[in-house]
């Protein structure tokens, strides 16, 4: 059986600040924006949490003996935690096969999909580890 490392203690508070600014966002808002309404309201709640981010880091992906550009994430939270938002119907197998992609690829090991289109927030947050 493989043992993982636990995750860094600065990874899970920031996954925990994560999850307040998006209850945060939620609350005020509510369902039924845009993505991009979501993405707003979430980086300027960071802001007020003086949480640094990176908003739509570009990442590359290992490729046998290349990097491939041009991946996108929507938020990488204090360099550790990927943050994918979405306002969509329900989160679909293929938000997750993608962030755990993109964690690979960033080698990093915390990340959320926060989707907001939902009527209680809790049922839209999905806390993946790789």
């Amino acid at each position: 059986m493989r043992e993982f490392a636990p995750i860094p203690a600065e990874a899970e508070r920031l996954g925990k600040v994560v999850v307040d600014a998006a209850m945060e966002v939620h609350r005020h808002l509510g369902a039924g924006f845009l993505e991009r309404v979501y993405e707003d309201a979430f980086c300027h709640e960071l802001e007020l949490r003086k949480v640094p981010f990176e908003r739509q880091k570009e990442i590359t992906v290992p490729y046998k003996d290349i990097l491939i550009s041009g991946q996108r994430l929507d938020l990488l939270v204090g360099g550790q935690v990927i943050v994918e938002l979405k306002a969509v119907d329900a989160i679909a197998p293929i938000h997750q096969a993608q962030l755990l992609s993109y964690l690979k690829a960033a080698e990093l090991r915390l990340g959320y999909i926060i989707n907001f289109n939902v009527r209680r927030l809790k049922e839209g947050i999905k806390r993946m580890v790789l």
